[in-house]
């Protein structure tokens, strides 16, 4: 194995971004002018002097400077930042990439989460094949999109820095030569000159179908390449680690158990614009991009295919279903020309007859996306069963005359790609709050049972009448007509649903998620409207159910009740069989972002995990398989992190070979953007659910200390009175909607969900947990993630002798308590109270300043305690490379701030004319895009 010193360095990197940033300096100089370019530079370097040691005078000047930019020159400013900082997230994820390819070139030990150093642990831990295999048959890895309001890029930006990223890739190619070398410098010039001259802002509010496309993006340019790589990855590993059977094949056989989902266009919480007819161009247009990626790659293998029957001899299966095809669809394919000309080459004849196929499907799908009166030709898969029964066939026949080689190439990719995405290519998840199906219900029953009065019944009267419902026999009739515009809506929802699983087939649906489940019977509830339209039910002889539902548990008070409310359904007779005829199989949600708003990280974090042992007990306990769904963000506030690390942290024996996360907002880009970075994302999600699942199915039974759980309880009570005392001091509230831009993100055309549940109510249950968190990034605080810590930590330690080495020792013994203060470092290190001190000036409320001393009181706490328990002396010490890159981001983000408050000051100013407030909402819009971008995560 070759020496570290393969490695590319920091100062490789310093160096790609001062080329970048060089670059970006002389496209100001001719775009913007040499005003900007200098005012860009004495900010930059000014505030990066200042954070290495302050000058009260210094900073006065560069207050005054800011203070006395008009408005344009500001907003050209402020985009001269934001393109720094899409410049550096551009580098160093291509510096990133760069250096795994060169462990992987030199042969170097790999890194840790990678497939080839996870299988060779555990095939140092002497796990056997069988078990591994069990194991590996087990796993169901799903990532879910989901469109939110922090998300704001353009499709034209995310291909211009996709562009750039290759040439960045290719620049650093040792091999280059000098011309070349300043060959591809201009065209990275003239990439960033095409960015300078591109709009990062929408000119409209996006609507559900353009979040859809933007989420369709990342799956074309990404993860068609991304998903087959890290199945390829995966079986190499496999092969050097596990050996190989006689055929070549590994002796561990990988399934497809990777199965992307989807929110958009299909989550209605909150959301207005998501109607049942959204969701069904949602499915067919996610129909439509599957079927011509097939389409792509079959028309690829025609021809590559090029075998001549003169010189093999194809198994009698694939020729039997040719000469079948050939009969029945060869005049319509060939027209008598094509036919000839393979008439040799029997694996082109199929492909051809393959590529007519799915045209026929891809014709079916244009008339539903065009809206009219459609038909399934007769040519067409009747599903992609269908589809895969062929690839089957041709991969099968290739291998029986010796060609596996060429058959675990481009094939094989294309079988991965079907297996793991169907015709339905995401799962498109369903959901809605809990209110709605109440008040739905509630508006049925008065049609179908008049004399039952739903909304005053007790949850035990509920329950038993629901129960009694959705096992009726007879047909149920229901009068549209009757229901007002939210009852016709919810139930449309559900008959649509009917229609798609019998258009595309069941697994076209993910889940039915139901937000805000406060009770047993808000899970009855949905199963009785499933039940209407025929999705579950007693058919005279069995149960059946094609609806997999899952109760969403948000609120701190939810979680704790979440066993209780489980108990109750499994429990119910009716709702028992119907599991059972699901493959007996549950789903549970669990919150992450509105448990953190609720009662703080700690609190959160903890209920949670707690939530998790007793979800999974309990539903053992009932002989139930039970996957748990983790409402994960970006931002360590909404559960975010490393999802390699998070997933290692998950309770021991609550992942069993199965998880499901949500992917928002912002880290869509950072994490598939480019399918580079795509496929080592998958893998270290992968390989973390491996190792997470290793105990749990090999039957270890994993303990930690009473002490660490009796002294996390303590923890997470102290912290959540901590930070329910922040947010019932007098003046919270006003402190929030002033001292964050969280009123003007709703002016950002950046998604098509409100930003508030209800308009003009300023309350904590008003707004939503997304830009709760986004608001107070914006103002570096991000006190979500940390707030609450620092008093806990001080009066655990304070309470006992040993207290110190008791955290010392779970934060080097347990990655629950391990990964929770690792990623509140991050928080830590991204928060600046001088900063946050000066968007405290906005607010005008008497008690400001007493909430801000409050903050940095805390702020101060959990800096301090934080490093005591991990034993570092600077934040983010054991983890160089984001410390790196935080510092090299802290002097462009930090002038961004200081302009954001005086943009703030002059647009909320009520003493100038409407005509000049407006001249400051561009930059100010601007300012918020720049500061996520150097932020990274922020929602």
């Amino acid at each position: 194995m070759n020496a570290p010193e393969n490695l590319l360095t920091d100062d490789h990197l310093r160096a790609q971004v001062k080329l970048l940033g060089t670059l970006l300096g002389q496209v100001l100089l001719q775009f913007a002018g040499e005003d900007v370019f200098d005012a860009v530079e004495t900010l930059r370097r000014g505030f990066a002097e200042l954070h290495q040691q302050e000058d009260q005078q210094r900073r006065t000047e560069l207050m005054a400077m800011i203070d006395a930019m008009p408005a344009a020159k500001v907003e050209l400013v402020v985009r001269a930042f934001a393109g720094y900082f899409k410049l550096v997230n551009v580098a160093e994820e291509s510096f990133a990439h760069r250096n795994r390819r060169r462990m992987l070139s030199h042969g170097m030990r790999l890194w840790e989460g990678s497939f080839d150093r996870t299988l060779a642990d555990l095939k140092a831990q002497d796990m056997p094949v069988a078990t591994l295999q069990e194991m590996v048959n087990r796993l169901h890895y799903a990532p879910v999109f989901t469109a939110h309001p922090t998300e704001a890029r353009r499709r034209a930006v995310m291909e211009g820095m996709r562009r750039i990223f290759l040439i960045c890739d290719e620049l650093y190619n040792p091999a280059l030569g000098v011309n070349d070398r300043r060959e591809l410098e201009a065209q990275l010039a003239a990439e960033i000159q095409v960015g300078w001259r591109t709009d990062e802002l929408r000119s409209a509010k996006l609507e559900v179908r353009d979040e859809v496309r933007n989420g369709l993006y990342y799956v074309r340019e990404s993860l068609f390449e991304a998903v087959p790589k890290a199945y390829s990855f995966f079986e190499k590993a496999l092969r050097k680690h596990y050996g190989v059977n006689v055929d070549g094949t590994a002796t561990v056989r990988v399934p497809s158990f990777i199965r992307f989902g989807s929110w958009i266009g299909g989550d209605r919480d909150g959301n207005p614009f998501v109607t049942a007819d959204v969701t069904e161009w949602t499915v067919h247009k996610q129909m439509q991009a599957a079927l011509e990626e097939y389409r792509s790659r079959v028309l690829e293998l025609r021809q590559t295919l090029t075998h001549s029957s003169d010189w093999c001899t194809p198994s009698d299966l694939f020729l039997e279903r040719l000469s079948e095809y050939e009969a029945e669809f060869g005049e319509q394919v060939f027209r008598g020309t094509a036919v000839q000309i393979y008439s040799r080459e029997p694996y082109r004849r199929m492909a051809a007859m393959m590529l007519a196929r799915l045209d026929a499907n891809l014709s079916y799908i244009h008339q539903c996306l065009a809206d009219v009166p459609s038909f399934t030709p007769h040519l067409a898969y009747e599903n992609a069963a269908a589809f895969l029964a062929d690839l089957y066939l041709v991969r099968d026949s290739l291998i029986s005359h010796g060609d596996r080689i060429v058959a675990m190439q481009d094939l094989q990719a294309l079988i991965r790609l079907v297996e793991s995405f169907g015709f339905h290519l995401l799962q498109l998840d369903i959901r809605q709050e809990s209110t709605v199906h109440t008040r739905t219900v509630a508006a049925l029953l008065q049609q179908i049972d008049p004399d039952f009065d739903y909304l005053a019944a007790n949850e035990t009267e509920r329950l038993q009448r629901l129960a009694a419902w959705i096992g009726h026999i007879d047909p149920i009739e229901v009068d549209d007509g009757m229901l007002d515009d939210e009852a016709r809506e919810a139930l449309a929802v559900f008959r649509r649903m009917v229609k798609l699983q019998a258009e595309v087939g069941d697994e076209v649906f993910g889940t039915y998620v139901i937000s805000m489940t406060h009770s047993a019977s808000h899970v009855m509830e949905v199963m009785l409207l499933a039940r209407l339209v025929g999705l579950c039910g007693h058919n005279g002889r069995d149960w059946f159910c094609r609806i997999q539902v899952a109760p969403l548990f948000e609120t701190v008070d939810d979680l704790q009740r979440s066993e209780t409310i489980l108990d109750q359904l499994l429990s119910n007779k009716v709702y028992r069989a119907l599991v059972t005829a699901n493959g007996n199989h549950q789903e549970v949600m669990l919150g992450y972002s509105d448990s953190c708003k609720d009662g703080g990280i700690l609190a959160s974090n903890w209920n949670l995990y707690q939530a998790q042992l007793s979800i999974i007990a309990l539903t053992q306990r009932y002989g139930v398989e039970c996957r748990l769904f983790h409402g994960r963000g970006g931002t360590v506030g909404r559960g975010g992190g490393p999802t390699h690390e998070a997933i290692l942290s998950q309770p021991p024996g609550t992942v069993n070979g199965e998880i499901k996360f949500t992917e928002q907002g912002e880290m869509l880009y950072y994490k598939y953007s480019n399918p580079e970075t795509a496929n080592y994302e998958i893998g270290m999600g992968v390989t973390g659910l491996l190792k997470a699942s290793t105990t749990a199915l090999a039957q270890i039974d994993v303990r930690y200390p009473q002490e660490y759980l009796d002294g996390m309880s303590r923890i997470a009570a102290d912290g959540e009175k901590s930070y329910r005392a922040l947010i019932g001091m007098p003046g919270f509230i006003d402190y929030f909607y002033e001292t964050t831009p969280v009123t003007e993100i709703g002016l950002l055309n950046m998604g098509s969900r409100p930003s508030h549940r209800k308009k003009a109510d300023r309350s904590l249950g008003s707004i939503r947990a997304i830009p709760w968190v986004f608001g107070w990034a914006q103002s570096r605080h991000t006190l979500p993630a940390w707030y609450g810590i620092g008093t806990a930590l001080k009066d655990f330690i304070g309470s006992a002798p040993a207290g110190l080495d008791q955290l010392r020792i779970m934060y080097r013994e347990w990655p629950f308590f391990r990964g929770l203060l690792s990623n509140v470092q991050m928080a830590l290190t991204k928060a600046d109270m001088e900063i946050s001190e000066e968007y405290a000036r906005l607010c005008d409320h008497p008690d400001t300043m007493a909430i801000y001393r409050a903050i940095a009181d805390e702020f101060a706490l959990t800096v301090e305690w934080v490093k005591q328990v991990a034993q570092i002396e600077t934040l983010l010490e054991d983890n160089p490379t984001l410390a790196l890159s935080l510092s090299r981001r802290r002097p462009y983000i930090d002038p961004i701030n200081h302009i954001q408050v005086r943009l703030l000051k002059r647009y909320r100013s009520e003493s100038v004319w409407e005509s000049e407030q407006d001249s400051w909402l561009t930059p100010l819009m601007r300012s918020i895009n720049a500061i996520a971008s150097g932020m990274r995560n922020t929602g």
